[in-house]
């Protein structure tokens, strides 16, 4: 097996694409919901909550041959995985699209507008608004393509659609090309646009946020009074590269990926279970050979759901004992969905280079409900880790867990 290392990270955030800003954001404390009134034309919604992107626009040196198959989810996707091969001292580098680079990527969905399309001639019987590229653009895979056709990428292409996992799927699944000599490097990470369709799936479950005049105080991981996920978008880009193949090339390295864990509840389609939750984090530690002492804080997925915060309180508590410090970057700019995985991969790995990790936001009162945890309010906290472990967990009961080693 081949060690695998990070060498770029990029993203689009509702906290901005540079690190420099998002930290900004992190240590002051603050999140990026806000109200959306363009909601109230959906009468039923509940909630009208959300963390939008800033304005985006896509760059003008892309050319429109590579762009027209492009919906907004494949945008971001393509702009954060440039922002982290420019990061990867690999921007326009030809020599990428030699087969050695492969593409792992994924989102809940395609975009919208091309489903409104099909939607229109499947309702009037007009195809006015169906183009040659309206399916590339909504396709469960069009961000795993786009991102490779961007960049002429000849090696192996793993689409992620996983909903919330997509993300960290693609991380492990690259992780797992590399590491076993298929390709010696991979773009992967995940992306999401906004939509009112994306929080109607949620708000059907009573699985959303309503402070909607309160926007500030939402949303609460593990808290007693939390009432749900606010959902975001973005983008987020992992470049994953072996070791030697790094080293021979001079690149800079964030931080290596040391172990991977994925499994299925089997059990319910919406209702996560807390024993395969554990377990997924069982076959990450296993997969880097360490024991669960060796690991320092945990990235939680920490939506802000009812049933959701409880059982994945519990499979970690199982796994790592009362004392494990544990926080939620949801509570920052929302759950991004497809993006999530990669986004909180990228954070996770910006702050233990740090030595320094954000606290849950809104974490006034912890649910006696949620099991007993060193959960990390206030202020951020200083933790000198080796490792750290990032998890996330998906409709359909999809899990993953991923172990970075700080690298010196």
């Amino acid at each position: 097996m081949k060690r695998v290392v990070v060498t770029g990270m990029g993203g689009v955030t509702a906290f901005g694409s540079s690190w420099d800003e998002i930290e900004v954001a992190l240590r002051g404390g603050r999140n990026a919901v806000r109200r959306m009134p363009e909601w109230d034309y959906f009468s039923a919604l509940h909630s009208r909550l959300a963390c939008p992107l800033p304005a985006f626009e896509l760059p003008a040196h892309y050319p429109r041959k590579k762009t027209r198959s492009m919906g907004l989810v494949s945008m971001y996707a393509v702009r954060a995985s440039e922002f982290a091969l420019a990061d990867a001292g690999l921007a326009g580098d030809a020599s990428i699209a030699d087969g050695r680079m492969g593409v792992a990527y994924g989102s809940s969905s395609g975009s919208v507008q091309p489903i409104r399309a099909f939607g229109a001639m499947l309702e009037t019987g007009s195809m006015t608004d169906v183009t040659s590229n309206s399916y590339v653009q909504m396709m469960p895979h069009t961000t795993a393509v786009n991102v490779g056709l961007f960049w002429d990428l000849k090696g192996r292409v793993i689409p992620t659609s996983s909903a919330c996992a997509s993300g960290s799927q693609a991380i492990g699944y690259a992780y797992e090309a590399i590491a076993t000599g298929k390709q010696a490097l991979m773009l992967a990470g995940g992306a999401e646009e906004l939509s009112g369709p994306a929080v109607a799936v949620f708000d059907t479950l009573y699985a959303t946020s309503t402070r909607n005049d309160e926007p500030h105080l939402t949303p609460r991981p593990f808290d007693v009074e939390r009432d749900g996920l606010v959902v975001g978008e973005g983008a987020a880009t992992l470049v994953l590269e072996e070791y030697e193949h790094a080293r021979a090339r001079g690149a800079r390295i964030h931080a290596e990926v040391v172990g991977f864990g994925c499994n299925s509840d089997g059990a319910h389609m919406t209702q996560p279970t807390a024993a395969t939750m554990a377990h997924a984090m069982r076959l990450a530690l296993a997969d880097a050979t360490l024991a669960a002492t060796a690991i320092s804080y945990v990235n939680a997925h920490g939506t802000s759901t009812d049933r959701g915060d409880v059982a994945e309180s519990a499979a970690t508590a199982e796994i790592f004992g009362d004392a494990m410090p544990i926080s939620s970057l949801k509570s920052y700019v929302g759950h991004t969905l497809g993006a999530c995985g990669a986004l909180e991969a990228w954070w996770t790995i910006e702050m233990m280079k740090r030595n320094w990790y954000a606290p849950t936001l809104n974490l006034d009162d912890v649910d006696p409900a949620c099991a007993p945890l060193d959960y990390i309010r206030g202020a951020g906290r200083e933790i000198d880790a080796e490792y750290v472990m990032s998890n996330n967990f998906a409709f359909g009961g999809i899990n993953t867990s991923l172990v970075f080693r700080r690298v010196q």
